[in-house]
């Protein structure tokens, strides 16, 4: 089981970096996480900025009560600057990886008033001779530790060893929670969002495409999806005009979306500019994730369940704004 795998390696390297705290002035403080963070966390609400644990203890920065990022480990150097690791157990989409490293390094240097954000990167892979690894090393204070690799770890584990519940909270003077470790400059998500959007939509309206729409450049690195809105009856038969799509032997069209659907919500994935339409079943709870295929069609990526509690209360509390004006000008534009 490949994901329990990598959340033990993650715990491991997490617990090594525990006891090096006692021995090494290099780090001045560890974020506590798993078995170390507070239990039952801060309930998922809609509005909730800054960092915030997750059921299983991870590290989760919110904005508007969505999770925007989220980092494997959180420090400090002996400057007491906030450092962020990332681990991995598997050399597959290291380029995907490496975009999400450069949008938490200015996520954090943003929110943390930082020039640089000191990174590190754990893998029990021999990953070394990947170009991508070799750009990460060489950017501003950036490292690659690898490790032996999980196989060769597990052997030293017993089955008498291994525990059904995790251990108490440890204490340790340089373990901090994060009540104690909120961004030294507050964030306002959903605004940041809106005016972003809002610059955007401008954008559209001006005949710019593609690059042309990146209006982001005096506002922070804090939003990689725009959701321009949910869709008047008029907006949602302008989207599907001459369009069709397929789920489950099922054909929806403009004629019988309606009785499937009871809200539409048009976005998209920056900095791609890719489009995202999110269908909120009539029979289940559930939004469906619609998304363009190469060939222009559209097809079902995935769902969106209440499990993604800050993501789908953000998507239960939009309602209709958009008509057909607009609706045209996105599918002229991204679809």
């Amino acid at each position: 089981m490949r994901a329990a795998e990598g959340r033990w390696f993650e715990s491991l390297v997490y617990e090594n970096l525990l006891e090096m705290v006692d021995t090494s002035d290099k780090i001045s403080f560890l974020v506590r996480k798993g078995a170390d963070a507070p239990f039952p966390p801060i309930p998922v609400q809609i509005g909730q900025n800054g960092l915030f644990y997750s059921n299983r203890g991870d590290i989760n920065l919110r904005g508007n009560g969505q999770d925007i990022a989220e980092v494997d480990l959180l420090f400090g150097d002996k400057d007491g600057r906030i450092c962020f690791a990332e681990i991995v157990t598997s050399g597959s989409d290291l380029k995907e990886m490496e975009a999400e490293v450069h949008f938490k390094k200015s996520l954090l240097g943003y929110l943390f008033g930082q020039a640089s954000v000191p990174f590190v990167l754990f893998a029990s892979v021999d990953i070394s001779r990947s170009s991508i690894m070799r750009r990460l090393v060489r950017e501003t204070e950036s490292a690659v530790i690898i490790t032996q690799s999980c196989e060769i770890l597990k052997r030293s584990l017993a089955r008498a060893q291994v525990r059904g519940v995790p251990r108490k909270p440890v204490y340790n003077p340089k373990l901090v929670d994060l009540e104690n470790l909120q961004p030294r400059r507050p964030f306002d998500f959903l605004k940041i969002h809106n005016e972003r959007r809002d610059k955007i939509i401008t954008a559209m309206f001006e005949g710019k495409t593609g690059a042309e729409l990146d209006t982001a450049q005096n506002l922070p690195p804090i939003t990689r999806k725009i959701l321009f809105g949910a869709l008047h009856p008029s907006g949602t038969r302008t989207l599907m005009k001459d369009r069709k799509f397929i789920h489950k032997d099922v054909t929806y069209t403009a004629d019988n979306l309606h009785k499937y659907f009871s809200k539409v919500i048009l976005a998209i994935d920056i900095p791609e500019y890719e489009p995202v339409i999110y269908m909120k079943s009539k029979t289940k709870r559930e939004y469906l994730k619609v998304v363009k295929k190469a060939n222009g069609n559209l097809k079902v990526e995935s769902k969106r369940t209440p499990q993604m509690t800050g993501f789908y209360l953000w998507l239960e509390n939009l309602q209709p704004t958009l008509g057909s004006r607009i609706t045209r000008k996105y599918a002229e534009i991204f679809l």
